[in-house]
């Protein structure tokens, strides 16, 4: 186990040796060891010391929590990458545009991939609509020949755009009909499927962000996305490609009835919220697809590395040191 969900309001987390002990109103109702945890993800009303957050920190588990209804993530990092050149490197690639924009117009282009990859895939499940998600998935191979001609990052990002119509256009039809899907909304979600994909795009901006920190990187510093206060700009880039693989997730849990319109609920303003037996069948599942998307991290963050400093200027004293 590499993560550990945590959705039940009163509890108390305790430190006793190297585990983690749950009590509920005074009452020991389980034992987690710390050793093989990575991150653990807290939702509702969850009481732990800050002596135990400092152990976790030290043993490199970071912490996500889900607050407010709709499950807005703030993250406890564990103690960060201690080379601090590496950083700076990457600050001096996003101010060259000549190393930058090759990494922008390879994190579309590696996205647009994944999403006809995704459709083809789909198309052989379900073959009654097979015309329409072979016709999206060939309009977005076209488009993904099309990144690398873009020669800033407007022209690429207006590509991503129109990509992303097609290809939500096609996901509607994956959808039963009793979700209500009509295409990708959020802030709020209105239908039970948006409601999941913010979940899980949540969920996965949070690995970028722990992969980030990990490899040595600031996830706030991007190549695609701008600059913007508060946001962490290398993490969407890195979880553009990965966006898929969690929107696959998701279709099967309808498809397979794991999840269901009746598991979620509607606000007064239009915002759809999962139900507690929604939240806990999706955080059942959500492993899977979420291993898959670590190890893709690990990958592209060591890729970007070796593009960083094989493209720095080897005579910056900095560089020469590493």
């Amino acid at each position: 186990m590499s993560s550990l969900y945590i959705d039940r309001r009163g509890i108390t987390i305790r430190l006793e040796s190297d585990a983690l002990v749950f009590h509920d109103s005074g009452e020991r109702i389980g034992t987690v060891p710390i050793a093989p945890l990575e991150r653990i993800y807290l939702r509702g009303n969850v009481t732990l010391s800050s002596s135990l957050l400092g152990r976790l920190g030290r043993k490199g588990v970071g912490i996500v929590v889900l607050s407010g209804r709709k499950g807005d993530a703030s993250l406890l990092l564990p103690r960060p990458h201690n080379d601090a050149r590496l950083r700076v490197m990457q600050y001096e690639t996003t101010r060259d545009p000549a190393r930058a924009l090759p990494l922008a117009q390879a994190t579309v282009h590696a996205k647009l991939k994944a999403q006809a990859n995704f459709l083809e895939q789909a198309a052989e499940q379900r073959p009654a609509k097979r015309h329409a998600l072979i016709t999206a998935a060939q309009t977005l191979k076209v488009m993904t020949g099309h990144a690398f001609r873009k020669s800033d990052l407007a022209a690429l990002r207006g590509l991503e755009g129109a990509a992303a119509a097609t290809y939500f256009s096609a996901y509607a039809h994956l959808i039963p009909p009793s979700a209500n899907f009509r295409g990708r909304n959020r802030r709020p979600p209105r239908d039970p499927v948006n409601a999941c994909l913010s979940l899980a795009y949540t969920l996965l901006h949070a690995e970028a962000t722990l992969a980030a920190y990990g490899h040595g990187f600031d996830p706030y510093i991007g190549f695609l996305h701008d600059l913007d206060f508060g946001r962490e700009s290398l993490a969407c880039d890195l979880v553009e490609p990965l966006r898929p693989e969690m929107d696959r997730f998701v279709w099967r849990m309808f498809a397979d009835q794991a999840l269901r319109a009746r598991d979620f609920s509607t606000e007064k303003g239009g915002a759809c919220l999962m139900g507690k037996a929604a939240r806990e069948s999706f955080y059942n599942h959500v492993e899977q697809p979420l291993e898959t998307v670590r190890k893709r991290l690990e990958e592209t963050l060591k890729t970007l590395r070796r593009y960083i400093l094989e493209t720095t200027d080897h005579d910056d004293p900095v560089s020469d040191r590493l």
